[in-house]
């Protein structure tokens, strides 16, 4: 096994950042796997009692989730397009509701785009004040939460919708697995 072949896999002994980082890559990454290079109707397949849940909602959702950690949580930066001028009032599932209206190559760039900005935001914060430094966010009791307590939040997110992209993944057309097979990179769609 060559760091390349599995360049997802967290270090066998790292530090704590290092560690949360690298699980959190290890997510995406299988996240990204589960959802890659499916066409419209691929990407728009439900199963179950679900009437919302695809894994072009679940790319745009998790692209919403990342920007949310890792720049209004995390800092306090005001949400861009497409998250700012988005009928969140009218259509709280908004990113989900809303994904079948956009193209493959959208919904691809959108999540690539957003993972890549949310790494370098999170290797900087790491670098300039680790996983103990607080962040924006402030609970209503005045309590701030700790860089950590972001990522390890954002590590949950992805544990869920990636046990949601196997379902859908396997439904569309058979694919399974834990991990992407060794050498595997996502395909760019419109990046």
């Amino acid at each position: 096994m060559t760091n390349s072949d599995y360049w997802w896999e967290p270090p066998a002994a790292g530090t704590e950042a290092e560690h949360l980082a690298g699980s959190l890559d290890r997510l995406r990454t299988t996240f990204r796997w589960k959802a890659d290079d499916l066409d419209a109707a691929g990407l728009d397949a439900r199963i179950g009692a679900s009437s919302s849940l695809t894994l072009g909602g679940l790319l745009k959702h998790l692209a919403r989730c990342e920007e949310e950690i890792f720049g209004a949580k995390l800092s306090g930066a005001s949400f861009g397009e497409p998250w700012a001028s988005a009928p969140w009032d009218q259509d709280p599932d908004w990113d989900f509701t809303s994904a079948a209206a956009d193209s493959p190559e959208d919904l691809y760039r959108l999540y690539d785009n957003a993972v890549e900005r949310a790494r370098k935001t999170l290797d900087a914060a790491l670098a300039s004040g680790g996983l103990d430094q607080l962040a924006h966010l402030t609970f209503p009791d005045g309590t701030r939460v700790s860089l950590r307590r972001l990522v390890c939040d954002l590590i949950e997110e992805y544990g869920r919708h990636t046990g949601h992209a196997d379902l859908l993944r396997e439904a569309v057309d058979g694919r399974v697995g834990e991990d992407p097979p060794a050498g595997w990179r996502p395909v760019s769609r419109g990046a």
